[in-house]
Formats: structure tokens, sequence, C-alpha cells
């Protein structure tokens, strides 16, 4: 496995959109957390591509997020990961998934197991349905259970995965999952903080299986609140979330806001300044151990 190499500091961060559409306040301030905590240690940080559902990631996205995160001055070290390239790697963590028997495939349907609330694992011992098209799974009740981290903003952490259900690693379509594959790029990109939104932490447990499983180094973890519309629901694409600016002049305010939703407290007077003066301001006033630890948040 080939790993970056690490900073004097040895931090090494990373910031890693779906590209199914713009970022947008939301995915900003997750965005400026990640480049501030790496910023603030001295360490790298880099931008990942999570492009492993095709449907999903509309022509030109991809480009719009780069001029996006380049119009606030978010500037990432080094090339850029697709995730849509990495399939050999993450069939290679399967394969030595399944020689330990730690996931199994399961032709089961959502609507067959959805009244009780998570996958309740039918398939472990050989799939109820092997005539249909299989997804892989991860057994939760093998490895670590249960799941204890300390996050940096939310303190100590304890969950079970197996009340969380066994997890998707390979749909039934072919197509890589989320958990298998930020697990196996974090690892081998030699990634030792994860910083993200509120909305992610409930997936530690997944995560902290298979890296048990994979032999792989836990990074540290700081969930940052969520950014809340008005109808108290998470900001994302699905609700139709406005775009953040993509030139730098209409930047500046929005930065600004994002900076107070991070409990930066900057001065009226930064609102229109440069993205690089207000960014330099940031960096000096970051302390993630010290803001309030709530799910989410709305815009002032």
């Amino acid at each position: 496995m080939t790993t970056t190499p690490l900073p004097a500091s040895g931090y090494i961060g990373r910031f890693a959109p779906t590209p199914s559409g713009p970022l947008h306040l939301g995915s900003l301030v997750a965005a400026l957390g990640s480049w501030l905590d790496a910023r603030a240690a001295g360490g790298r940080w880099l931008l990942r591509i999570e492009d492993i559902d095709p449907p999903r990631c509309p022509p030109g996205a991809i480009d719009q997020i780069y001029r996006q995160l380049e119009a606030f001055g978010l500037e990432w070290d080094g090339e850029i990961r697709h995730q849509s390239a990495r399939g050999a790697a993450y069939q290679a963590a399967l394969d030595h998934l399944v020689a330990d028997r730690m996931a199994y495939p399961c032709g089961c349907s959502r609507r067959e197991w959805q009244q009780h609330g998570h996958y309740p694992g039918w398939c472990r011992h050989g799939s109820r349905h092997p005539e249909r098209a299989q997804a892989w799974r991860l057994r939760t009740d093998k490895g670590i259970q249960p799941v204890y981290w300390q996050d940096r903003l939310f303190g100590s952490q304890c969950l079970d995965p197996t009340a969380q259900g066994d997890v998707v690693l390979k749909r039934k379509d072919g197509l890589w999952a989320y958990q298998l594959a930020v697990v196996v790029d974090d690892a081998e990109q030699g990634i030792t903080d994860v910083v993200r939104g509120f909305d992610l932490l409930d997936n530690t447990p997944w995560q902290r299986q298979l890296q048990a499983a994979l032999n792989y180094p836990e990074p540290r973890y700081l969930h940052l609140p969520l950014v809340l519309g008005e109808d108290g629901q998470k900001l994302s694409k699905q609700n139709l979330a406005a775009a953040i600016p993509h030139d730098v002049t209409s930047a500046r305010p929005v930065l600004h806001q994002a900076l107070q939703l991070l409990e930066l407290a900057p001065p009226a007077a930064l609102r229109q300044a440069e993205v690089t003066t207000q960014l330099a301001h940031a960096l000096a006033h970051w302390s993630p151990e010290t803001m309030v630890a709530t799910p989410g948040r709305k815009p002032g």
C-alpha cells in the first residue's frame, strides 16, 4: 500500500465531496473546517472526488466544485483522487474481508427488511436469494463491538454497529458503496484527521470495524455541526440548497457567513475583505475543541 508522504507536523486531512451538484453553504462549512484544521496544524489538505455513483454525478459538476473551492481560497495539496478509478483497490479490500468472513453476499430487497429499521443479517450464513443479484455486506456481529472513540468536539462516543445493521460494501449493480471506499482511501492516503459533518458521526462504527479488519490505522475524528435551513433540516443538494459562488468577489460575504457558523467571530469589517485576509484571521482563531457541541445550527 502506497501512502502520501507525511508533512513535518504529521497531519494529513482531506475534503471528499460527492459531485452530485455544486457545493452549498453546508458543504462549504465542512470544507472550510477541514482546511482550517489542516493548515492550523501545518499539515497537508487533500481533495478527493467521491464519484463512485456515476448516475448521480452530472457532467460539469466536478469542474464547478474546483472553481468554487478556488474562489474561496481553499487550495489543496497534490493530485486530486477520483474514486471512480479505484475499483481494483476496493476489490482487493473486499476480497480480504470475504476471506476473513467479515463480508458476505446478500440478495435481500429493502422492502423485505425495512420494517426492522436496519438489515438484520439474514444472509450471514448463505444468501437467502442466490438467484438474485447480490450485494456485499459487512458482518457487524464480528470484530469490534461496541465501538468506542473520542470525537474532538462531541467527546466520548460509544455505538454498537450491530444495532445499525450490516452495511452494504458493494451494491447489487456492481457499484462500490461509500463505507468501504472511504476507509480504503483514507488509509492509502495516510489520512490522520477526518473533519466532516455531524450527519456522518454514526458512520464511524462501521468504518472503525473496517479499519480493524483491514489492519488500517485509526484517524482522529472531528464532526462539525451541520448547517440547517429554515425548516430545521440540514442543507443538502436533495432539498435544493443554493449553490455557493464560484467567483472571488461574490465569495467574500459567503465566506464571512461560513466563518460565523464555525464560531470564529469574524469582525464585521471583514465581510467584504479578500478571502485570503478572512482566512488568515480564521487560522489565527481556529479552536474547534472550544466550539459548542450541537448537531446543527441555522445561519444568523
